[in-house]
């Protein structure tokens, strides 16, 4: 029964498999009644070997089945044996392809890739963690997912890879690409592996062992992780790889591959990783953003600002004149649906919106366009704002309206890690949405939380509620 309904699957519309069925049965029909016009064509005293040997059949059955019966049966059973073998070779093929496959699941996975390769055209806009953890739930619904993320991150491994090679800094791209990857978790892992001072070296240790009455004496073998310290002569080993994530590293060779193309260098990363979509830099531009504090003084970098006790009263890019790849400007355009955030407003969204031509093609766009509002404020950045004063923060950067719908989560972490969170300087956001009524824009109001040690947004609750909202509009 299941490999009967298995075989009905290749069936289901959208496989792009009936259609060749179809072809090929109407070619092997083509093929017999060809044949039936060479016999035809044949004189009756030169008989072809096929027809010779039919004849010897039909003699040695003659009284125990009648001819016009034998023949169907032999023909069900050559079509029957055809299929089995065209399928089997099928999976032999791609058991060689992908050997994790398991029998049965091939249609399983060709009709979800096709489904989803015909998905809604998304584009997602920010940076930071909070955007990689949306594209983890939105790539469940379609392949066709373009996010345009933010390159002023000067920290850590990225600020360092920035400095030494005049690239643009990869991190967030890096999480972007790993979030839309399709492909084996240990790759992942290895994408996101960061070098540090201490390794752990494997060691064999053998010690006697008492044995059981009767065992042969002997030893035991075990291997243990030792924690060793890569010094050597008073400096860290290997310290121009400290703190670098293999992925960073990774985009960094393909960059220097490609004589410094870094949107070919993250194209080209996109395709180790095989992707479902694609990441694109928001500008191509060495930028860096400058803030403008609220007792007046300017700071001049993304770790800056953000590290800084003051509050922020505005932001700019420098170059002030900055502008997008073509390819971000066609993916807003063509969207059905533009998703701003969630992430760090001033440092990982804003910067996106500061780059010349990306707010007026989110403005002129007809796409359902949808502002993802932050759980939880961020100490330097958005203390004591509430849901407007985000939307608000945004709306002042962009100088136009560049979303209509808010996502609000109004969903409450349990008490103690709310009071971690108010430790730390953070609170839950206020989701003032008649205030967000009032100016104008439309909130959409759940549970948009995913609670472990950390507050942060759900990936499928996100992914759901855009999806629903699409639904909705294009019904």
């Amino acid at each position: 029964m299941s490999q009967f309904s298995t075989a009905v699957k290749w069936f289901y519309p959208g496989l792009l498999i009936k259609r060749w069925l179809v072809l090929g049965f109407m070619g092997f029909v083509v093929f017999l009644i060809g044949v039936g016009v060479t016999i035809q064509s044949h004189p009756i005293e030169s008989s072809p070997l096929v027809v010779q040997f039919s004849n010897w059949i039909i003699l040695r059955t003659q009284g125990l089945v009648r001819p016009r019966v034998l023949g169907l049966a032999l023909s069900g059973i050559g079509a029957v044996v055809g299929i089995s073998a065209l399928a089997r070779l099928i999976l032999s093929l791609t058991s060689v392809l992908d050997p994790d496959l398991e029998h049965g699941d091939l249609v399983d996975v060709i009709y979800e890739r096709r489904r989803l390769s015909k998905g809604r055209r998304i584009v997602v806009i920010g940076g930071g963690t909070g955007l990689s953890t949306m594209l983890r739930g939105l790539k469940r619904y379609s392949h066709n997912i373009t996010a345009i993320v933010t390159v002023t991150d000067d920290g850590g491994s990225s600020g360092k890879l920035q400095k030494q090679l005049n690239i643009l800094p990869p991190g967030d791209i890096r999480n972007c690409l790993v979030a839309l990857a399709d492909a084996e978790p240990q790759m992942t892992e290895l994408f996101q592996y960061r070098f540090r001072d201490t390794v752990h070296k494997v060691v064999r240790v053998e010690s006697a062992v008492p044995e059981p009455v009767g065992s042969i004496r002997g030893s035991s073998v075990a291997e243990m992780e030792v924690p060793i310290q890569n010094r050597r002569e008073g400096n860290s080993f290997g310290e121009g790889l400290r703190d670098h994530a293999f992925g960073n590293l990774l985009i960094a060779a393909m960059c220097a591959i490609y004589d410094g193309d870094f949107k070919r260098g993250v194209e080209e990363t996109s395709r180790v990783l095989n992707i479902r979509g694609r990441v694109l830099p928001s500008t191509v531009s060495h930028v860096f953003l400058r803030g403008e504090m609220e007792d007046g003084s300017i700071l001049e970098g993304e770790t800056a600002i953000a590290s800084s006790p003051l509050q922020i009263k505005r932001v700019s890019l420098c170059p002030a004149n900055t502008r997008p790849i073509e390819d971000v400007l066609e993916a807003i355009e063509k969207a059905d649906v533009i998703v701003l955030g969630p992430g760090s407003v001033y440092t990982s969204i804003i910067p996106n919106l500061l780059v010349k031509d990306i707010p007026e093609a989110m403005h002129r766009s007809k796409a359902i366009k949808i502002y993802v509002c932050n759980v939880m404020t961020q100490q330097g950045e958005t203390d004591g704002y509430s849901a407007y004063d985000h939307i608000r923060a945004l709306e002042l950067h962009a100088r136009q309206r560049v979303f209509d719908y808010v996502l609000v989560n109004t969903g409450e972490p349990n008490p103690e890690l709310l009071l971690k969170y108010e430790q730390t300087g953070s609170d839950l956001v206020e989701a003032d949405t008649d205030r967000i009524k009032k100016e104008g824009y439309k909130p959409i109001k759940g549970n948009f939380i995913n609670q472990t040690d950390v507050v942060r947004h759900d990936s499928a609750r996100l992914a759901e509620a855009i999806m629903s909202l699409l639904d909705k509009k294009h019904k």
